[in-house]
């Protein structure tokens, strides 16, 4: 492959998943057809599918993207805190924030994921990456915590479950109610006792230890 064309290459891809959420999230996952996408991106048919064999494989790459972006911003957040800061209550704050480009991310999701409960291969596929998001959510969740002293007393995959169940039930309420219920409101309210009854102080561990040292990344 030319040297021209490899250095291209991640530029289209970016370019084509843009224009792919724009275009789910405009039209609909199954009304919007490749050549849409395609020309929002600016980009033929052939530059798409040498990246993308498929709708889905790209819907998957979205989703891939989303939760790297998504969990990259708490944990730059999470390591802006000083030792103090790291309290259940501020942990929790933060990940209450919800941006405002995350209603497009919801809309595209939440079809999709109802097109998997119908298609058990889409389904099965789905929840592959579901498992890797949730993975690095419960060992992220689980350093933050040490960090404030506390562990969990509930399975971490589990607890992981539970916060992206808030998480996007909470948005689906937000989202038809926006007055009533501001993105990010169940989280603020909810979240800090959850944290509290589900953790336990570490022995001998003082409130809000240190930063992080050697391979101690947040998420």
């Amino acid at each position: 492959m030319p040297k021209g064309v490899t250095r291209r290459r991640p530029r289209t891809r970016a370019a084509l998943l843009k224009a792919a959420l724009e275009t789910f999230a405009e039209h609909g996952f199954h009304a919007t057809t490749i050549e849409q996408v395609c020309e929002r991106a600016g980009y033929t048919r052939g530059a798409y599918y040498s990246n993308f064999a498929s709708k889905e494989e790209l819907f998957l790459a979205l989703f891939d993207e989303h939760s790297d972006r998504i969990v990259r911003r708490l944990a730059e957040s999470i390591d802006a805190l000083a030792a103090e800061e790291y309290t259940l209550e501020r942990l929790a704050e933060l990940a209450a924030r919800v941006e405002p480009d995350e209603r497009d991310w919801y809309l595209v999701t939440t079809e999709f994921t109802l097109h998997a409960i119908r298609d058990p291969q889409a389904a099965w596929v789905l929840a592959r990456h579901d498992e890797r998001l949730r993975a690095e959510i419960a060992r992220g969740l689980t350093l933050v915590l040490r960090r404030a002293g506390r562990e969990l007393t509930v399975d971490a995959d589990r607890f992981a479950r539970l916060l992206i169940a808030l998480r996007e039930g909470g948005l689906a309420q937000s989202y038809v109610e926006p007055d009533a219920l501001p993105p990010g409101s169940l989280e603020r309210q909810f979240l800090t006792p959850l944290l509290e009854a589900s953790t336990r102080r570490i022995p001998g561990a003082p409130p809000g230890q240190s930063k992080r040292s050697g391979s101690d990344a947040v998420i």
